[in-house]
């Protein structure tokens, strides 16, 4: 209940504990043990944040929330309530402006987001890697972003694993070790994945956080509420999910700081799934994110049973406290009750631990901060009771107020674009086609260099032809030479030639020696 610029939350006789607006970014705690009235509590506050125009996030695990989009009734048990509290003037049933998601599309407007914009940590939760697995997937998305090939959903996903699987020994020289052991592993965890009906979350169009934003026309603020019965069947995804929302609002919110009132306040129920098994280097991640996103204007509260559920670094963070019953029958138990006990600052008026053993349902001890941004000493108080419908709604009202959001048809339909399926398989065709021209022209070329062989081969036969009748004929030639001159040798002028030729040195030969030796004895 909004009530004199604060947030009525629980109230006893003497002491009206109340969230201050500008105190309330400072995060929360709503801890008990079930059915001790953590719900009850959750819808009050978002009733009262609501009422404030501050828009509120929750997941309503069991389906008991859907009760804030129509007026409360009659209820006795509200009213005896209300009188005892001393609200009968300002209390008034009312219904909140409300909105219905649901990852599965059924119960609410769909939350789709692509698988590239999820990221490989958050995916990495989703599908139970290791730390090595993780940076495999990790490499994964860095070819898609490097190549251009954008993965929208599992089956980008999977084409992308396949295609890099086959050229795993060229990707893994340019950026690491990719093994098939963690291909294999990522592959069947994507299986496994859809079999939950996980590929409506992955598509597009991608949600867009801002929508949860929204205040109506009296300037109330929505409250969103995810439909997570069946979601929380798959703890995993549930977790991932709400962490996936965190890390949204974290990186798209614009630093604020401290503002009057928060831009949105964010439930984590059953809180403790967050941090199952949860890595210490993922652990540090979300640490910083609780640290920081207060200056962005935005309110976390985490429900679950008992505070150690909540890592010690997160819990130090968490100023506004709510401590429904807890039960100790076993010495562990007793410790957790000592525990959650010594984080509040001491009323005088009672002893804590006993207190949070006694607690009814529907009360809590409540220790908010104050306007100097100190928590109060705790207070005994019970929990105001809701101004919306107490019970659940029926179909035909959900379908009617999701038929109505400004929200319809905007998520619904699924939106087809060039995806990395797709690229990887004109990939793939550009490849073949590519190997098949380099076999084409390997093959032009071995016919072009045996056409040339074939030529230079003939010229070389040609040319040996023509020298063998070139040889010939300069023998035939030469034979014929032979053979005229032997026949002319033999012929009678030739001879009778010769012989007056011999006659005619000899004579020329006797008269030069004749003459000589007259000389000599002259």
């Amino acid at each position: 209940m909004y009530l004199n610029g604060k947030l009525l939350i629980g109230k006893n006789k003497e002491v009206d504990s109340c969230i201050i607006p500008k105190m309330a970014n400072r995060h929360g705690l709503i801890t008990g043990a079930s059915g001790t009235g953590k719900t009850t509590t959750v819808k009050v506050m978002a009733e009262s944040f609501s009422s404030l125009g501050v828009p509120v996030f929750v997941a309503d695990v069991k389906g008991d929330l859907s009760g804030c989009a129509i007026k409360g009734g009659e209820d006795e048990n509200v009213k005896i309530r209300v009188e005892e509290l001393g609200l009968s003037n300002d209390f008034k049933y009312q219904a909140f402006p409300t909105r219905f998601w649901d990852v599965y599309q059924e119960m609410g407007h769909g939350i789709r987001v692509s698988i590239y914009d999820i990221g490989p940590q958050v995916l990495s939760i989703i599908l139970g890697l290791t730390e090595i697995q993780e940076a495999v997937l990790t490499i994964i998305y860095r070819i898609a972003h490097d190549e251009e090939m954008m993965i929208y959903d599992i089956k980008d996903l999977r084409s992308l694993l396949q295609y890099v699987g086959e050229r795993r020994s060229e990707y893994s020289l340019k950026y690491g070790n990719i093994t098939t052991q963690s291909l294999g592993v990522i592959q069947r965890s994507l299986l496994a994945l859809e079999d939950q009906g996980a590929d409506k979350f992955f598509g597009l169009p991608s949600f867009d956080i801002n929508d949860f934003l929204k205040t109506n026309i009296d300037g109330m603020g929505y409250i969103n509420i995810l439909h997570a019965k069946e979601l929380f069947n798959s703890p995993d995804m549930y977790s991932s999910i709400l962490l996936y929302l965190l890390n949204r609002l974290y990186k798209d919110m614009p630093e604020v700081g401290d503002l009057e009132k928060p831009k949105i306040v964010f439930f984590f129920d059953e809180a403790h799934l967050l941090f199952n098994n949860m890595p210490d280097y993922r652990l540090k991640n979300v640490i910083q994110i609780v640290k920081l996103i207060r200056s962005k204007g935005i309110g976390l509260y985490f429900i679950s049973q008992q505070p150690s559920d909540i890592p010690n670094e997160i819990l130090s963070q968490l100023s506004n406290r709510i401590q429904h019953a807890l039960r100790a029958y076993t010495p562990n138990e007793e410790k957790i009750v000592k525990s959650a006990a010594d984080s509040f600052r001491v009323n005088p008026k009672f002893k804590t631990y006993d207190e949070i053993l006694n607690l009814k349902t529907g009360e809590a001890l409540i220790s908010f901060l104050n306007e100097q941004g100190e928590p109060e000493i705790v207070n005994k108080v019970r929990i105001l009771p809701p101004e919306s419908y107490m019970g659940v709604i029926d179909n035909m009202t959900r379908n009617r107020i999701i038929n109505n959001s400004e929200f319809v048809g905007k998520y619904e339909e699924v939106i087809e674009k060039e995806d990395a399926a797709h690229l990887v398989l004109n990939k793939k065709y550009e490849e073949e086609a590519k190997v098949k021209e380099e076999e084409d022209k390997q093959k032009e070329e071995l016919e072009r260099q045996k056409e040339e062989a074939r030529l230079k081969k003939e010229e070389q036969k040609a040319l040996l032809e023509k020298q063998k009748e070139e040889a010939r004929i300069k023998r035939e030639e030469e034979k014929k030479k032979k053979e005229e001159e032997r026949a002319m040798k033999n012929s009678v002028g030739y001879k009778l030639g010769k012989k007056v030729v011999n006659k005619s040195v000899d004579k020329v030969l006797n008269k030069g020696l004749n003459k000589l030796f007259k000389n000599l004895f002259k």
